[in-house]
């Protein structure tokens, strides 16, 4: 893989709903939609809001924000595999393990891989990478909503 710009800043901004300081993804650097598979990148900053408050002596990334990002790579996945009048909107996180924590400075590589997509919604699996070691995995099952029913 490598790190080249697959989809930008401005292209997710018009797939997600989501916006400062809750859009968690910087850019895609890897699709293929023939095997359901995404790689999302955050750029962890110490400007992040959330550090101010969350252990602000020793700041590390809250794990449900972690979670978020995932959500969120596989929302543009979603969009991509052709559902663009839909928002995927998460419904259940499963087997979540933290396995290290993520720190300012820190690149976040987000894979997640589609283990099924139907009009209705789907399930995924994620993994929150920071030097090609597994800070958190989880699966994520979502619903598929209609933009103008939100």
């Amino acid at each position: 893989m490598n790190n080249k710009t697959v989809i930008d800043h401005r292209k997710i901004a018009k797939i997600l709903p989501h916006r400062y300081p809750f859009l968690f993804i910087d850019r895609v650097v890897h699709i293929d939609l023939e095997n359901n598979e995404i790689i999302g990148q955050k750029n962890v900053t110490m400007n992040e809001e959330f550090f101010q408050g969350h252990f602000p002596n020793v700041p590390i990334m809250p794990g449900v924000l972690v979670i978020e990002a995932m959500a969120q790579t596989g929302g543009i996945l979603v969009y991509q595999k052709g559902y663009i009048d839909k928002i995927a909107v998460l419904l259940n996180v499963s087997s979540a393990k933290f396995r290290r924590p993520i720190y300012p400075g820190d690149v976040i590589f987000v894979h997640a891989k589609a283990i099924h997509i139907s009009s209705k919604g789907g399930r995924m699996k994620a993994k929150a990478l920071v030097d090609e070691k597994v800070c958190v995995e989880a699966e994520l099952s979502f619903a598929l909503v209609e933009k103008n029913k939100l």
